[in-house]
């Protein structure tokens, strides 16, 4: 960095430094979460046998969503509901599932 004998330019300077540490320190930062969802999802999608595209995990969640209401009516002694929802959900994950 040169001396300036403006001091408007030195602080300029300054300020375009710090800004770019904190811009470069942010990117660094979205790229690691980003690398690490999408080693999550690659990981989650390689154990349960399914592709790891969007619609397969969303697929996946909407058959853990059944189970879950499955489970809810069962324990509100809604007996055929809860086979029903259940069902339906553990067909949707057998049928995503290699």
């Amino acid at each position: 960095m040169q001396l300036s004998s403006n001091p408007f330019e030195w602080l300029g300077s300054a300020l375009g430094t710090v800004l770019r540490v904190i811009i470069d320190s942010l990117v660094w930062l979205f790229d690691m979460f980003s690398n690490a969802s999408s080693a999550f999802i690659n990981g989650f999608a390689s154990a349960l046998g399914v592709n790891s595209n969007l619609f397969s995990i969303l697929a996946v969640i909407l058959g853990l969503f059944l189970i879950y209401v499955g489970v809810r009516a069962f324990l509100r002694k809604r007996i055929f509901a809860g086979v029903i929802w259940v069902l339906l959900g553990l067909w949707l994950l057998s049928a995503l599932i290699r």
